[in-house]
């Protein structure tokens, strides 16, 4: 079995489509980190899709903000604004997808998907001492995560963790090959909106029985997602920082 691993899509279609093109072929199941919607002018079309195509999925937060399920007191103007649109645009049927995904952890065969922190959904792993803190307590060999919008992830060691490097600039993948005694949390990038300074979109291939984990990195119509967003009205700052990669 081989997996297409994706997270934080925040409702691009451009990104999402440019990534599914990408990976044609090389995968047999597409899994999910969460957050469908948020940000981006196509939170219906990329809920559709991921209703239709998407074996297992962990909510985000930008999933239960924008099915009513989360207070927008904890989010930032922009985010709060975007979320606010969302839940006008959405259908019925779609919102009522968004407010039934599961809370991760979630099993996936030999390995676990979670949005932010297999200790807290809402937590960001954003450097290796946050990182090593989890061990011990985390539930799989292999982990896959998301929330940060930063590829890469971590190894746990006894002596604490390391970082995880992105795929290079001028490179569109990067193969890690998973030590069997090692713990890894992985997060495969955003696809909607990296903040990695790499404005391609994001994503990872998965085979277990190699235990090969594949960073990938495409180029999307980003104009085309920009003029989305003015169009519909949204903050312009969201435009602006997809082809800035922040």
């Amino acid at each position: 079995m081989r997996y297409l691993i994706l997270s934080d899509i925040h409702s691009n279609w451009e990104a999402l489509q440019a990534v599914l093109e990408h990976a044609r072929g090389r995968y047999d199941r597409i899994l999910c980190c969460g957050d469908i919607v948020g940000y981006g002018a196509d939170p219906n079309v990329c809920t559709e899709w991921a209703r239709a195509k998407v074996h297992t999925i962990v909510r985000g937060n930008h999933d239960k903000a924008c099915a009513g399920l989360d207070d927008l007191e904890w989010f930032n103007p922009v985010a709060r604004t975007s979320a606010l649109w969302t839940q006008q645009e959405v259908s019925a049927e779609n919102i009522e997808y968004l407010r039934s995904l599961p809370k991760g952890p979630i099993e996936a065969g030999s390995f676990q998907l979670v949005h932010g922190s297999p200790l807290d959904e809402d937590d960001y792993l954003v450097n290796a001492r946050e990182a090593a803190q989890l061990g011990g307590y985390v539930g799989a060999s292999v982990t896959f995560f998301g929330h940060t919008h930063l590829q890469g992830g971590f190894e746990l060691h006894r002596g604490g963790a390391r970082r995880i490097q992105r795929t290079p600039e001028g490179a569109d993948s990067f193969e890690v090959e998973l030590e069997p005694d090692i713990v890894y949390l992985v997060n495969p990038g955003s696809v909607g909106q990296p903040r990695d300074g790499d404005p391609r979109a994001a994503y990872l291939l998965y085979t277990p029985a190699r235990r090969l984990a594949e960073y990938r990195r495409v180029v999307y119509d980003i104009g085309k997602a920009q003029a989305k967003i003015l169009g519909a009205g949204l903050p312009e700052l969201l435009a602006w920082r997809l082809s800035q990669g922040t």
